[in-house]
């Protein structure tokens, strides 16, 4: 995108004059109105409903909203936690905890819930980020407003930021990177170097505490349209660093001391780690000509969904789209900043590809960018498959850039031409349409858990954090079952859990991270015990490790909900380890273990 310091622009900045108001309006408007659409499943269940192909993320979301919320409320740190993974906690910045828009919104969290701060979260990122780049769009190469909404409704609405809109604000608040760009190109231009540079360091400072992954895409994609724009239009582009390189300096050194400590406290701080390898695929090549499957053509013509999961469907352009890219490239093929683009959007679909080319799931052959990446610092903890999304806003450039010149053309022949390109553009663009997000129907939490009954079970004790003690709930939390996170919630966060769904420091000597906490002896056991369902043969060693973790875990109380997976045989395993058989409390049942761990 960087592309866009060296061409013409569409009006300065310094004011809005009242005709561009209506359309920024209208635009927002508009924006606003589809993702309330595709969102509006949960929005019409807060209370009783989640997000169903958001897996165990949402609970995970939500949890780190009412943690920071609760944190900021009471005076303590919020870039640390021990209410879950306890004893040892959980480092906040070193994971999607969303600071910088976790903490502005903890009023609302605090006044209505976390499930609200999500659902809000993820309406207001599609929004945002459309009319973000909506935003920068008017305001650089193009000159009609339509033009200008078709490319942000592309970059905002995107098969990729749908799937992402199940399950991750920090992949769906994406409104700071356009304005970012923004910045860039007027320094580039050394128009209000002052203003621009101030900006820019604030908003690189906040999209840090937004999301650090999104940023450093990001980050590649400018750098690699700054490359390639190079390469076909030297003497301007070169002029445009030279012009803005002093004012970026002064605006990373703002950004850097903003951010010092939180960054500190990510790498350095208590459960902080150094990378995280993801040893997961990249996107095959069907992944890139379907259609998604939470789209009208995906429905229409459903095919086989070989993504990671339903929250990780960054291609799926479909052939129509990647045929009017092509189409766009070769009508805008004299601009350096559509042949740039063309460049920047297939390096970005390889890297995408991650370590293993493939045509649907079944690996074909190693693919050596992505094995290049898996040995690169940083770009070793990024998903490969989501550096396709950075190519999303250059698709909508390209097709708003054409649309531009459409809409301008001379009024002979303009009707047939908008006609046909209007026509082209529905073809390409309709099967993406999003259908709503399904919801699902959340587990209520035990009774126990619901009705405070768990105090007995604590002694009642409030320690200075205003928490009172320690529950277990079996089987151990983790990132396959998150459910207890969402009952500490419910529970006011009174209380803290053994296990969870986090990341954090894997135990390994080269710092590696890992999802959920370090497993425990007693947590391998029963978890073995959920999936199989059968009881195993309990020895003296098992029963040994099971007080030891229980004493590790600083455990008050251990809770068997009756709707567990393979409850009975974790009821009987739990009992033969702590010789208790427990007791029957509402639907679940439970165990004081305050003497079982001293």
């Amino acid at each position: 995108m960087t592309g866009v310091l060296t061409e013409p622009t569409a009006g300065d900045d310094t004011t809005v004059a009242p005709r561009r108001r209506r359309p920024d309006v209208v635009a927002a408007s508009v924006y606003l109105v589809l993702a309330l659409i595709v969102l509006g499943g949960q929005w019409r269940h807060l209370g009783s409903g989640y997000l169903r192909y958001s897996g165990q993320d949402q609970t995970m979301w939500e949890w780190f909203f009412a943690v920071t919320a609760k944190s900021v409320a009471s005076l303590q740190n919020p870039l640390f936690s021990d209410l879950q993974n306890a004893p040892a906690g959980v480092n906040m910045m070193a994971n999607t905890a969303m600071l910088g828009l976790s903490v502005p919104l903890t009023p609302v969290t605090l006044a209505f819930g976390p499930t609200v701060t999500f659902a809000l979260a993820l309406t207001l990122g599609l929004a945002t980020t459309a009319f973000g780049w909506y935003f920068l769009l008017s305001r650089t190469v193009i000159r009609a407003p339509l033009a200008a909404g078709l490319g942000g409704l592309i970059a905002g609405f995107a098969p990729g930021m749908i799937s992402h809109a199940s399950a991750h604000p920090n992949f769906t608040v994406l409104g700071v990177l356009p304005l970012l760009l923004f910045c860039l190109i007027r320094l580039g231009q050394g128009r209000n170097v002052r203003r621009h540079t101030v900006a820019l360091g604030l908003l690189a400072a906040w999209q840090v505490l937004l999301g650090e992954e999104p940023l450093l895409i990001f980050a590649i994609a400018v750098a690699l349209m700054l490359v390639t724009h190079t390469v076909f239009a030297p003497r301007v582009t070169l002029a445009a660093v030279r012009r803005a390189a002093g004012p970026v300096v002064v605006a990373a050194v703002l950004a850097g001391v903003l951010v010092a400590g939180p960054l500190w406290w990510q790498f350095r701080g208590p459960q902080s780690y150094s990378h995280l390898d993801h040893q997961l695929p990249g996107n095959s090549l069907l992944s890139f000509v379907a259609f998604p499957p939470q789209s009208l053509g995906g429905l229409a013509v459903p095919v086989q969904d070989v993504a990671l999961n339903p929250t990780e469907q960054n291609a799926y352009f479909g052939i129509p789209l990647l045929v009017l890219v092509a189409a766009c490239v070769v009508v805008l093929r004299r601009l350096p900043l559509a042949r740039a683009a063309a460049v920047t959007i297939l390096v970005l679909a390889v890297l995408s590809i991650g370590t293993e080319l493939a045509i649907t799931e079944d690996p074909v052959v190693g693919w050596a960018p992505g094995e290049w990446l898996d040995r690169t610092p940083l770009l070793e903890s990024v998903l490969e498959t989501r550096f396709v999304l950075a190519a999303v806003p250059l698709v909508a450039t390209l097709v708003a850039l054409v649309t531009d010149r459409v809409l301008a053309a001379r009024p002979t022949g303009r009707r047939r031409r908008v006609g046909i390109w209007a026509g082209a553009v529905a073809v390409a663009l309709v099967p993406l349409v999003p259908v709503p997000l399904p919801t699902a129907e959340r587990t209520p939490a035990p009774t126990v858990l619901a009705d405070g009954t768990w105090r007995s079970g604590v002694g009642g004790v409030e320690d200075l954090d205003g928490v009172h003690g320690t529950v277990v709930t079996v089987p151990i939390p983790s990132p396959g079952n998150a459910d207890a996170l969402r009952w500490q919630i419910d529970a006011g966060l009174d209380y803290r859990i053994a296990g969870g769904y986090f990341v954090g420091p894997s135990g390994e000597a080269d710092g590696e991270a890992k999802y959920g906490a370090i497993d425990r002896p007693t947590a391998l056991l029963l978890g073995r015990v959920a999936r199989s369902g059968e009881v195993p043969d309990v020895a003296d060693i098992d029963r040994s490790r099971a007080r030891e973790d229980l004493a590790y875990w600083n455990a008050d109380v251990v809770i068997l909900p009756d709707d567990a997976s393979q409850a009975d045989a974790l009821r009987r395993t739990v009992a033969t380890l702590l010789g208790d058989p427990g007791a029957r409390t509402g639907d679940a049942t439970v165990w004081d273990v305050r003497g079982v761990r001293e």
